[in-house]
Order: C-alpha cells, then structure tokens, then sequence
C-alpha cells in the first residue's frame, strides 16, 4: 500500500483516505471501526492495514456533535488510594464497554468542594450520565444534573427513604448481620475503626449497624467506642493501638472496611497480640487480600461485582432515555475465616 496515501500532505487523513487506501467503500470502513462483525476478515484486514499505515484517527468530537451524545459516563469515586472502589469499578468499566460506552473516572478525596467541580467538569465535558457515591451532597448539583439534562445514578448505599435511583446494598444491615455474629461468638466487649464519617454516610451507617445490635443485645450500643480515621492502613493500626490501651481492652475490634482492618491485624502482631486468641478483628467489603492476610480475614462480603455491572446497565439505559425500576438492596454476606474466635474465658 505504500505511495498510496492521501495526496493532501500533511493533512489529518479522513475516513475517506482509508477508503481509498484500502480499496473498500467509506460505509465498510465505519462498519469495519464500529461493527468489525459485521465485515468480513479480507475486508477488516485492508481496513486496519489502512488505518495504521495512515495513522487514522476516528473524529468522534464530530460523530458526537452530529449525534448529541460522547458514548462516554463518568464516574466520580471518593479514593483512589486503596482497593475499595476498583472491583466495582473494573464490573461497571466491562459492562459499559460491552455497549460501546467508554468510562472517565475521577477521584473527590472525600472533598465535597472538589466532587461539585469533577461533576461540572465531566458535564462540560459531554458526560451522557454520572456515576456518584453516596447520596449525601448539595441538592443544588441534583438541580443542575436535571437542567442539563444529565442522568445520575448513585452507588454503594440503598437507602428507600431517598427518592432518586440508586445500586447498592444497605451497609446499617450488613454491619448490624457481623456484629451479632460477633456477639454470638462470645464477644462482650466491642470497638470499632471506622472511615471518616463526615461526608461519607456509608461509614455511618456501618457505625449504626454495630450500634443498633448492641443495645438490642443490652451492651450498651451508644457507648460503642469508636474511633474514625483516613482509609488507610496505617489508621487502621494506630486505631487499634490506641482501642488495645483501654482497660479493659476490647476482645474484638470491628473495622468499617478491610483496608483498616489489615492495618489493625498488622499492629496487633507488631503489639505480640495473637489473633484471633488475644483478640478478635473483623473488616467490611471482602477484597481479594482478605483471603490471604494471616490469618485470613473474617469480613462482610460486599456485592462489588454486581453492584458495578448493574450500575452500567441502569445507567446506558438512563442515557437512552429508558427509566429502570428501583433495584432491590443488593446481598451481602458473611464469609468467615480466621480472625475471628470465641474470647478467652
């Protein structure tokens, strides 16, 4: 094919220019980028020799113009700094691709000033639709979201008092069904490492699940010591440290997600406390290095996977103007594994 480029030189080449390079009409060219099905392998093949050889890019700024619509949604997570997020998100991106919609993603910090601006932004942008965790925010961006005309589909909680769609699972439930398995276990004498709960309703819920069990239970749930921290490991461990110096000391410590409770796990054995013999440690999501700390982490398995390939499918049909109904709350369960064990008598 060489010599027989675009004689316009220097110019950005068409998809005409590839048409003519790959001796194919510019409707099997489109066909070729867009349905690569749809094409036969001899007709693909000249295609996608053209396309390289030229150096085609398709104008998708004018496909979007023309059509009203990028083919792109943005999602807006709260931290990229550990895995809590990245299951769910992998799940959504997948599913999104499967509908030639393609993700941007953006991180708030947990800053509410900075999430109003990523959401403007990714608007400005051309967003079909959003992706938000949680539901808690200044009503005015809901406002502005359905000026714009701009979907919106809130992630990670199912609360059925808020009248606006949302995937996820009800994390005062999930938090409430550990901590009685805590209490079966023998365990009278509780604290827990929670996430920062301004912002973050998520964490407070997680803190009113634990709570609610143990004043039904008659331990005195709204004397739950609980200290909040940054979602890292390194609050995790010296949120535990600082429980382990009560007297007495806790013989089990609830974490409000698995990041803090590694770093708990890890501090307990730089303490020379053995787990689960001196005390008890239980984390919230079930990421895949739960498996394999030591011992292994007793946890709520949240639906990360689900919740992902669900929200993508609820929002492409969100953007293409379909209403999709109210999901149920999504299940967690418990999985149960070593750091967790009756208390010494």
């Amino acid at each position: 094919m060489a010599g027989a480029q675009s004689d316009r030189k220097g110019a950005t080449p068409t998809l005409e220019d590839v048409a003519r390079l790959s001796g194919v009409s510019t409707a099997t060219v489109s066909r070729c980028l867009n349905s690569p099905n749809r094409v036969s392998e001899a007709a693909r093949t000249r295609v996608l020799s053209a396309v390289a050889e030229l150096g085609y890019s398709p104008n998708f700024g004018a496909r979007a113009l023309a059509a009203k619509r990028t083919n792109t949604i943005g999602a807006i997570i709260p931290t990229m700094e550990n895995a809590i997020f990245a299951r769910a998100l992998q799940a959504f991106q997948e599913e999104l691709r499967q509908n030639g919609v393609t993700m941007l993603v953006a991180s708030s910090s947990y800053k509410p000033e900075l999430e109003a601006e990523q959401i403007r932004t990714l608007v400005a942008r051309g967003a079909d639709g959003l992706l938000l965790i949680g539901h808690q925010r200044d009503p005015s961006l809901y406002e502005f979201l359905e000026k714009q005309g701009v979907p919106v589909l809130v992630a990670w909680v199912h609360d059925p008092n808020v009248n606006r769609l949302s995937i996820g699972f009800d994390n005062r439930a999930a938090m409430a069904e550990m901590t009685r398995e805590v209490i079966a276990k023998g365990h009278h004498r509780l604290a827990m490492i929670s996430a920062e709960t301004e912002h973050n309703e998520r964490a407070r819920e997680r803190i009113r699940g634990a709570k609610d069990v143990l004043t039904d239970a008659g331990l005195g749930g709204s004397d739950l010591p609980v200290i909040e921290t940054g979602n890292r490991i390194d609050g995790g461990a010296a949120a535990f440290e600082a429980h382990m110096q009560a007297d007495p000391a806790p013989t089990a410590v609830l974490c409000g997600n698995d990041v803090l409770a590694i770093g708990a796990l890890a501090k307990a054995r730089e303490m020379g406390l053995a787990v689960p013999e001196d005390v008890s440690i239980t984390g919230f999501d079930d990421l895949e290095i739960a498996r394999f700390t030591s011992p292994p982490m007793t946890t709520v398995r949240a639906p990360h996977q689900e919740m992902g390939r669900e929200a993508a499918k609820m929002l492409v049909q969100m953007v293409n103007g379909e209403a999709p109904d109210q999901r149920e709350p999504l299940k967690t369960t418990i999985s149960l594994r070593g750091t967790l064990a009756p208390p010494k008598v």
